[in-house]
């Protein structure tokens, strides 16, 4: 197999970072802006938009890092990993179109919790089919390809959003059906790009099946949990990555969602977060390429200096050009640090135990989400400025470059 060309198996694969990154750039972009129409309409303030935003990213996230672990647990037995992670998939389809419907904003956020649930436990299956359609010496490359090709792939279905949204009394519609319009069309791109996966996708590492395939992922989650400790690299480095992800998740769920409520230019905000995508994509590509001259472990520990930098330069952002500058630089180690750290993970772990281990590792990203979003919406309300949350981001960036580097000098 020439090794710089991907497989058939391969690109399915990457089609769904294509599919799923459509919804995750609404809810970077459009989502949070069309929200903030709607709390200002009830007459909520920026802060308390800015605060419920973050709080109902934070439910969705704290109930994945729930239910991930047992239902990747569960996906490890032969046969099921396909059909949890279509299960999953078409919840994160069916919210995304369904977000078109509600005009109350509190039901508006109930929605989109079902819709990034979904989102969110979908991608713990698909990133533990990466031992199945790829092999270890690859993982980086194929990763990191799917990151970049997600990044550039979303902007078809949001460019042609985006000009329905921005112009939509010049093409004759009001907001809401422009808004309908956006909301239907990635949900179906989300589902058409993925139907090659499924079609293809065959789990070769897995558990047996036994007579009680649920009774006995439990049992096997069980083990894990107690046996974590033992595998100290593991260990070690989902410790490190919920610290350092923290920041990563939180500056991608609250960018649009910050700075609307700095008063910056909506327009400007929206063209900035696209200019994010395509910066991502070539460097995306470069880190890649890099990890086969450069430890991955390096590689990550540069994209973590590079956003400690990115949080303390937010602290004080209040104009438009520096959020422009920051979309330039996050999109430069924003799939980078994803892509590393998933194939990172993958050649740590027994791949047998794929979607039980990223099931631990979706706790440790989630949980960290959770945790940035919760905060950054708390101490924006206690500070009554939305800059007051972001000196977080920093600190925990901080302590996950310090465990990390304790993580990779261990051997395993």
């Amino acid at each position: 197999m020439n090794k710089s060309k991907l497989t058939k198996l391969e690109k399915y694969w990457i089609l769904y970072d294509v599919g799923n990154s459509a919804f995750i750039l609404l809810v970077s972009t459009i989502i949070p802006i069309y929200f903030d129409a709607m709390a200002e309409k009830a007459g909520i303030s920026e802060v308390d938009y800015l605060a419920y935003w973050g709080y109902a990213t934070s439910v969705a996230t704290f109930l994945v890092a729930i239910i991930g672990p047992i239902l990747g647990t569960i996906a490890d037995t032969k046969g099921y990993k396909k059909p949890i992670f279509a299960v999953s998939m078409m919840v994160g389809v069916l919210g995304c179109a369904g977000l078109s419907l509600p005009t109350s904003w509190i039901v508006f956020l109930a929605v989109f919790v079902v819709a990034k649930v979904g989102y969110s436990a979908s991608l713990i299956f698909y990133d533990a089919m990466l031992a199945d359609v790829t092999t270890p010496e690859r993982m980086d490359t194929v990763s990191s390809h799917g990151y970049a090709w997600g990044y550039l792939g979303s902007c078809f279905p949001f460019i042609i959003s985006l000009i329905f949204v921005l112009f939509h009394e010049k093409i004759g519609i009001s907001m809401t059906a422009a808004m309908i319009f956006a909301f239907c069309l990635n949900a179906g791109w989300w589902l058409l790009v993925t139907l090659p996966l499924l079609k293809n996708y065959e789990q070769t590492h897995y558990a047996e099946r036994e007579s009680n395939p649920i009774r006995s992922s439990f049992r096997r989650l069980g083990q894990s949990f107690s046996e974590i400790k033992e595998h100290k690299k593991i260990f070690l480095f989902l410790i490190a990555f919920f610290f350092y992800i923290d920041g990563v998740y939180t500056i991608i769920d609250m960018a649009t969602a910050y700075g609307s409520a700095l008063g910056l230019d909506t327009t400007g905000l929206l063209v900035a977060l696209l200019v994010t995508q395509i910066v991502a994509f070539p460097f995306a590509l470069f880190f890649g390429k890099a990890s086969k001259k450069y430890e991955t472990a390096k590689l990550i520990k540069i994209c973590i200096v590079a956003y400690t930098g990115i949080a303390v330069f937010a602290i004080q952002l209040d104009k438009q050009w520096e959020f422009w500058v920051l979309a330039v630089v996050v999109g430069m180690f924003q799939g980078a640090i994803q892509a590393l750290s998933r194939s990172y993970f993958a050649k740590i772990i027994p791949p047998e135990k794929s979607g039980e281990f990223f099931g631990l590792f979706d706790i440790c990203g989630k949980g960290a989400s959770f945790m940035g979003t919760a905060l950054m919406g708390a101490f924006a309300q206690w500070t009554g400025s939305p800059n007051g949350g972001v000196i977080i981001l920093a600190i925990m960036f901080l302590i996950g470059l310090a465990v990390f580097v304790k993580a990779n000098r261990l051997e395993g």
